[in-house]
């Protein structure tokens, strides 16, 4: 469910949202950011039209409700194009949030102009999106790994260590997403423990198969997980271990991630829980020699583009690349060299 006022927004927008929802399966978290940079988009218009700069103040009070389509047809491309540099001078956005909030508008304006016909000329098209900073995913090496999965074995504090371990384990072997691994039901868990029903983006369904490790984790979990008794959550996979037992929230496996990050001493490599489905997919990749095609379909990625990050080579690759060139082992061996070389001729 929506945690924004639909109310407040204009009617197309509104559309373009239920569309996104109801016609192209989006998640509604997804549908939501889709939202928030559709309505700061519309309050910069409304305050550049009405020749006041952008203020947060008063933008909050700005009744778009009325705006209808005309409203949009109007728009320029001069005018995007003022509110992107307003995003680079003023809010100091990266450019990898000015590409989102450009694919947000114009995804939108295909919406009006192409999904429903209200009017032909699209500002945005010919507007390029801002180049991203290319940056190697950064993950866990093994010997990371393995003392984090440490670091939660050794705990003699936490009543939920087993239930933590097997987070863990699954996001170091099956790399999920966060959101995927906190709507995971014991439903989901194959008879013969030998695979996982994930559910992605766009809530599309994918199979992820496990390992033995997963399995052993699931093993000696599922016990204690099946003898919990919860009213409300009586299929979620993993239950907060206080009061009610309710479906342990994406906040709190964060937390869990980096308590025990923590105690691992690898706080001061800003790893985070989104950085142990690089690792899984990265080892998975140069360790384990993974096709990238099947890494993306256990990613859940739909272009192949985006699985490519991963196909960085590490230091170790390169080498032993460089060490393979046939030429590596040709080294600078003297002439032989004329007794009388460099002298003077006598009868010069």
């Amino acid at each position: 469910m929506s945690r924004l006022d639909l109310a407040q927004f204009p009617a197309p927008v509104k559309e373009f949202a239920q569309y996104k929802k109801s016609i192209q399966g989006c998640s509604q978290k997804t549908v939501d950011e889709y939202l928030l940079d559709l309505r700061l988009f519309t309050r910069f218009l409304l305050l550049s039209k009405n020749g006041e700069k952008y203020s947060e103040e008063v933008a909050e009070k700005l009744d778009l409700s009325g705006l209808g389509v005309d409203f949009f047809e109007e728009v320029t491309t001069v005018a995007i194009y003022d509110f992107l540099y307003y995003l680079d001078s003023t809010r100091h956005d990266s450019n990898s949030t000015k590409a989102r909030k450009l694919s947000a508008i114009k995804s939108f304006y295909k919406y009006l102009t192409v999904k429903r016909n209200y009017f032909e000329n699209n500002p945005c098209v010919n507007i390029e999106t801002p180049k991203k900073k290319k940056q190697l995913p950064k993950h866990l090496s093994v010997d990371e790994s393995l003392g984090l999965l440490d670091a939660i074995r050794q705990d003699r504090e936490s009543k939920t260590v087993t239930r933590d371990y097997t987070i863990v384990t699954l996001f170091l072997n099956c790399g999920m997403r966060l959101s995927e691994l906190a709507g995971l039901n014991i439903s989901d868990i194959s008879d013969n423990m030998r695979s996982l029903r994930v559910v992605g983006k766009g809530s599309k369904e994918r199979i992820i198969y496990l390992n033995d490790a997963c399995r052993a984790a699931l093993g000696e979990y599922l016990p204690t997980r099946l003898a919990v008794k919860s009213q409300k959550e009586q299929n979620a996979l993993f239950l907060s271990g206080h009061g009610r037992y309710n479906r342990l929230s994406v906040k709190t496996i964060q937390w869990m991630v980096n308590k025990y990050l923590e105690k691992a001493g690898l706080e001061n490599k800003h790893y985070s829980t989104h950085k142990l489905r690089h690792t899984a997919a990265t080892l998975m990749y140069q360790t384990g020699e993974v096709d990238i095609r099947v890494l993306k379909d256990i990613l859940g990625h739909e272009q192949l583009n985006t699985t490519q990050i991963y196909t960085h080579v590490s230091n170790k690759g390169m080498e032993d690349a460089m060490s393979k060139n046939p030429l590596s082992s040709i080294k600078n061996k003297p002439a032989a060299r004329d007794n009388d070389a460099g002298k003077e001729d006598d009868n010069e």
